[in-house]
């Protein structure tokens, strides 16, 4: 229940949970503006994994005049910023609601501008931003902007490796300022695969994967160590794809996304 002027109403939210790969997310239509009044406080309860439905964000789908907008908060209820397997999970929810034409691209707004998808049924292809901001920190560590700050950094053995831990003292480490940037820890194994595990800021813990992350790492990847495209990275929720036809073109980003269930939430 929610207090409106000095009438008590007690509403209904319906939201559908979809993961890709691993990352996921509660989603709510609130294409009339019903929801905008959702504070911090609620959205990182209902994204909590104990006290409410659990996400590593929550993404509302929004009609801003006649733009299709991704709102997406991460799990500490703040608004993110752009957040790649979000908005993959993003369009499939857009195509149950009908939004989606078939077999045609679809076109969505977010934080960082305009944003184009291809839907199939076992995967969805999203246009991400241009990189910027490459940064060389030393050897082993680098920094770029993917629609999202990302800190990489080249580690040994990465299927033990304190991400938690190391992921928190580099994600408010003063070079960051007080947003602070998310942190990917990557292994480049003998038999060739690009292991990637990511600590994100707004969650404050390792996911099990990170899109805009995995777009930085493929491009550190073929920009230093000239892997060609499309980069395949192995994270902790399955396979993820970039692919850029030349370094003057936007990358792409391609993965599962899932509907994982339906439901709803009582306010009170």
């Amino acid at each position: 229940m929610f207090t409106y002027g000095s009438t008590i109403i007690q509403m209904t939210i319906r939201f559908e949970k979809y993961q890709g790969s691993g990352n996921d997310f509660v989603v709510i239509d609130n294409r009339e503006g019903i929801y905008n009044f959702l504070s911090p406080e609620f959205i990182s309860k209902v994204c909590d994994r104990h006290w409410g439905v659990g996400g590593d964000g929550l993404i509302k789908l929004e009609k801003r005049g006649e733009e299709i907008y991704m709102d997406y908060y991460n799990s500490d209820g703040n608004p993110g910023s752009m957040c790649g397997n979000g908005g993959r999970c993003f369009s499939r929810f857009a195509e149950s609601l009908g939004l989606v034409t078939p077999n045609q691209p679809f076109v969505f707004s977010a934080m960082d501008g305009i944003h184009t998808a291809y839907l199939f049924s076992d995967k969805i292809s999203l246009e991400m931003k241009k990189p910027k901001g490459f940064i060389k920190i030393s050897d082993r560590q680098w920094f770029l902007d993917t629609g999202s700050p990302h800190h990489i950094e080249w580690v040994e053995e990465i299927d033990t490796y304190p991400v938690n831990q190391k992921g928190a003292e580099i994600r408010y480490d003063s070079r960051y300022g007080e947003e602070g940037s998310n942190v990917n820890f990557v292994e480049f194994t003998s038999s060739g695969e690009i292991k990637v595990r990511t600590y994100e800021r707004g969650v404050e813990a390792e996911t099990l994967s990170c899109g805009t992350g995995a777009v930085a790492v493929a491009q550190v990847w073929n920009q230093v160590f000239g892997v060609p495209f499309p980069v395949l990275l192995h994270t902790q929720g399955g396979v993820l794809e970039v692919s850029q036809s030349s370094p003057k073109e936007t990358p792409w980003l391609t993965g599962p996304a899932e509907k994982v269930f339906e439901g709803q939430i009582i306010l009170k």
